[in-house]
């Protein structure tokens, strides 16, 4: 079956950076975009980045442009989101999410396929 396993969540101060990996088996995956969202405590879950695997091509939300970096490992079917720069409004749960054909500026979440667990990151001031 299709899974998305999320890692390198965690506590960093402001201004630090983490990278979150996830892991992806059981699809075709040449044939997805691959996305991250987060969701804060009382808030809705909100597009992050996405990428296209085929192409590489990459898209990312305004507020983490600049700071927020998607990328992939083909051999390892793995997607990256470096974050740096990182502000005590980035806290949430960072999922990771697969959307067969998806295209990378397509923010609605409602689209996506499959879905990871979910990594905390909590950055304090």
């Amino acid at each position: 079956q299709v899974q998305l396993v999320e890692s390198g969540g965690g506590l960093v101060q402001a201004g630090g950076s983490l990278r979150l990996a996830c892991a992806a088996s059981g699809l075709p995956i040449s044939t997805y975009t691959m996305g991250w969202f987060r969701q804060a405590p009382g808030k809705e879950r909100s597009f992050v980045a996405a990428i296209r695997w085929t192409s590489g091509t990459t898209y990312a939300a305004d507020s983490v442009k600049g700071r927020f970096t998607i990328s992939k490992d083909n051999a390892n079917n793995t997607v990256f989101l470096q974050m740096n720069s990182l502000k005590p409004e980035d806290t949430a749960v960072y999922y990771c999410a697969a959307n067969r054909f998806g295209s990378v500026a397509n923010a609605n979440a409602n689209d996506y396929d499959y879905w990871g667990q979910g990594a905390q990151v909590t950055v304090s001031s």
